[in-house]
């Protein structure tokens, strides 16, 4: 966590509409330190809450609402569930691959999950400019972990990978394959932490009235971030 003698720089937004609790409004918390603009200063912002869009970083700011839980799973800790087992034996003809940069074809699964599934959301309609300034960051090591079914390309998870830990920032898949490739996704982030001797892989948040979240918190063990402290 941050020391309590260290202050963060921040700048508040607008209340707007929120994205994942329709009658709600939403604003956030931006960290204008440059100094943290940093993989260590990142990993350092992860700790306490904060996650990424682009360059910028941002932690909600709601007032009283206080849904949104930042996640992350203990890696040394992790025991994967009864259907967690299930699904890796269904997936063991399937493998990932981490690059620096995306297949050619990217962003005909990526526009075909978007009309598939997000619809209503900011991404809608999809936009190769608009997904490279969301997903890209400058001073960040970020790699896209490509998952293939017989070399054919069915999902890409963007990761942010640090020294300790990695960040899962966004994922999208084949939205007609068959098995939750949004719970493969974490998987494959999970076994590379394990290889690489990860401490954390951070989820982004939960928000228990948003179902789409709720497999989130079917990875053990996990932690979420309430009142300021790790818990779990």
């Amino acid at each position: 966590m941050i020391p309590k003698e260290q202050h963060i720089k921040i700048g508040l937004t607008s209340y707007n509409p929120c994205s994942y609790l329709k009658s709600r409004s939403e604003q956030v918390a931006v960290a204008l330190d440059d100094a943290l603009h940093s993989p260590e200063g990142y990993e350092l912002l992860l700790a306490n809450g904060f996650r990424r869009s682009g360059d910028t970083v941002y932690t909600p700011y709601c007032g009283t609402c206080k849904a949104c839980e930042a996640i992350r799973i203990a890696i040394p800790d992790f025991v994967p569930s009864r259907s967690q087992k299930r699904l890796i034996n269904k997936i063991q003809t399937l493998r990932w691959e981490l690059k620096k940069e995306m297949d050619s074809n990217w962003f005909d699964l990526y526009r075909r999950y978007i009309c598939s599934r997000h619809q209503d959301g900011t991404m809608y309609p999809p936009k190769k400019d608009q997904f490279f300034t969301f997903a890209h960051c400058r001073w960040l090591d970020t790699q896209f972990l490509h998952i293939y079914d017989n070399d054919h390309l069915i999902g890409i998870a963007v990761t942010d990978i640090m020294d300790n830990s990695a960040s899962a920032f966004y994922t999208f898949f084949d939205p007609e394959y068959p098995l939750s490739l949004g719970t493969i996704a974490v998987l494959c982030q999970v076994e590379f932490c394990q290889a690489q001797e990860k401490q954390w892989l951070y989820l982004g948040y939960q928000i228990d009235e948003c179902p789409a979240m709720n497999y989130k918190v079917r990875f053990k063990r996990h932690q979420r971030l309430v009142n300021h402290r790790w818990q779990g």
